[in-house]
C-alpha cells in the first residue's frame, strides 16, 4: 500500500457549471496517489497526473473486469459483467471487432452529410422559436439522438423513454439504487425486444448487423448483444449531447475563441480538439482498474487486488503534458488529450463525436454569427448528481 493514509471522500464538493473541483489539482501536486471513498461500494486509490492516468488505462498489469457490488463506484449501479466497459482483452476485443468498423473515418465520412442535413432542420427550427432558444432541446439533444437511433437502427419515436432510462442509469446522486436499476431493467427489455425483431426481420443496421454476427457464429451471447446496443445507445447521445452544449457554453463565455472562430473557421477541428482537453464532460474519475500485481505509480506502490480509479479530467490540465493548461487554446499542438480515454478502451465512437461536434459548432457558427447567452452566465441551470456534466438549458439569442 502507499504510504499516505489519509482517506478524501469522493466527491470532494460541489461545483458550478464546468469548474474542476481545486481538491484535483492540489492531489495532483501534493498526493498523486491518494486514498478515496466512493458513494457506493468502499475506498480505491485516485491517480491525477497524466502519465499516471495513461498507464493505468493502458497498462495490462491493471484489470477492469472484477465487477458487482463490492467493488467501489461513483455510480448507484454496478458495472455489468457482460458490458464492454467491464472487459479485458480477448473478450473485449472480440467485441470491440464486430462493431469497430461501424466506426471508421471513412464510414463516418459517409455520415456527414446526414448530420448536415439534421442540424440544418434543427437551426431553422431555432432560428423560427426566436431569441431566447433553448440549445440543448434545440439542437444538442435531437441531433445525437437522431444521429445514434438512425446508426442502431432505434425507433426516433421512442426516444424520450429511452432517454428517461438512460439518465437515470447515468445518475451518480440524483437518483436512489432501486429507481436506477428499474430503469437499467427496461432499458434491456427494450433492446431485448428490439433484437428479436432484428431476428425475426433482418435489417441492415448496426443491431441488425449485431445480431447477425451472433446468430452466424455465436460471437456474442444475448446478454452481451443487449448490453452492447445499451452501451451504443446510452454512449451515443447522452455524452455528444452533453458535449456540444458545454462547447457552445464555453464558446459563448470565452470571447477570446470565439473571436478566433468567427474570424478563422480554419481554425474550427483544433477548436475542437482543445475543447474536449478542455472541458470536463464526467465526474472526473470513471470506472475502477484492479492492479493485477504490484505497479509503482507517482505517490507509491499500488498493492495485487487494489482498485484505482484515473481521474482523465484532471490529467488533461496537467502542466506537465500541456503547456498553460487551464487557458482553452485552438491552436494547440501536440494535444494528445485523454477525453476518449487511452489504450484498449479508447472510445470506439470517438470520430462519430468530432464529426457531430465539428458540424453542429460550425453550422452555428455560420448560421448565427452574433451568437450569444441570453442569460448571464451565472443564470444557466446545470445538470447535478449525474455521471456527465452538461446544461439543463442553454438560451441563446442573435
Amino acid at each position: 500500500m502507499a504510504e499516505t493514509q489519509r482517506v478524501h471522500v469522493y466527491p470532494f464538493g460541489e461545483v458550478t457549471g464546468l469548474e474542476v473541483h481545486p481538491v484535483f489539482a492540489e492531489l495532483r501536486e501534493s498526493e498523486p496517489l491518494a486514498r478515496v471513498r466512493l458513494p457506493h461500494g468502499g475506498e480505491g486509490w485516485l491517480v491525477t497526473r497524466y502519465a499516471d492516468v495513461k498507464l493505468v488505462n493502458s497498462d495490462p498489469r491493471f484489470t477492469r473486469s472484477p465487477v458487482g457490488g463490492g467493488v467501489p463506484r461513483t455510480t448507484a449501479l454496478p458495472r455489468r459483467a457482460d458490458s464492454i466497459l467491464g472487459m479485458d482483452p480477448p473478450g473485449h476485443t472480440r467485441l470491440r471487432a464486430l462493431v469497430s468498423k461501424a466506426f471508421t473515418p471513412r464510414r463516418v465520412e459517409r455520415l456527414r452529410p446526414r448530420v448536415e442535413q439534421v442540424v440544418a432542420a434543427l437551426l431553422d427550427r431555432v432560428e423560427e422559436i426566436g431569441p431566447g432558444a433553448d440549445l440543448v432541446a434545440g439542437l444538442s439533444l435531437p441531433l445525437t439522438i437522431t444521429v445514434i437511433c438512425d446508426l442502431l437502427g432505434v425507433p426516433y419515436r421512442d426516444h424520450a423513454e429511452f432517454r428517461r432510462w438512460s439518465d437515470a442509469m447515468m445518475s451518480t446522486t440524483a437518483v436512489d439504487p432501486a429507481e436506477a436499476a428499474h430503469s437499467e431493467a427496461a432499458l434491456r427489455a427494450y433492446l431485448a425486444r428490439l433484437v428479436a425483431e432484428r431476428r425475426a426481420h433482418p435489417r441492415d443496421d448496426l443491431l441488425g448487423h449485431l445480431v447477425a454476427a451472433r446468430d452466424r457464429g455465436s460471437r456474442l451471447t444475448e446478454p452481451e448483444l443487449v448490453s452492447f446496443g445499451v452501451t451504443l445507445l446510452i454512449a451515443g447521445h447522452e455524452t455528444a449531447a452533453n458535449q456540444l452544449s458545454n462547447f457552445a457554453y464555453v464558446l459563448l463565455t470565452t470571447p477570446s475563441l470565439l473571436a478566433a472562430l468567427r474570424a478563422d473557421r480554419g481554425l474550427l477541428p483544433g477548436a475542437v480538439e482543445e475543447l474536449l482537453r478542455f472541458v470536463p464532460l464526467g465526474n472526473g474519475i470513471g470506472n475502477a482498474r484492479v492492479a493485477r500485481v504490484d505497479v509503482e505509480l507517482s505517490g507509491g506502490v499500488v498493492r495485487a487486488g487494489e482498485h484505482v480509479f484515473a481521474a482523465g479530467v484532471n490529467a488533461n490540465r496537467d502542466p506537465r503534458a500541456f503547456p498553460d493548461p487551464d487557458t482553452p487554446d485552438p491552436r494547440r499542438t501536440p494535444n494528445p488529450h485523454l477525453a476518449f480515454g487511452h489504450g484498449p478502451h479508447y472510445c470506439l465512437g470517438a470520430q462519430l463525436a468530432r464529426m457531430e461536434l465539428t458540424v453542429a459548432l460550425g453550422a452555428l457558427l455560420d448560421r448565427f454569427p452574433a451568437l450569444a447567452l441570453a442569460v448571464d452566465p451565472g443564470d444557466v441551470p446545470w445538470k447535478r448528481g449525474r455521471l456527465l456534466r452538461g446544461p439543463d438549458r442553454l438560451p441563446v439569442r442573435w
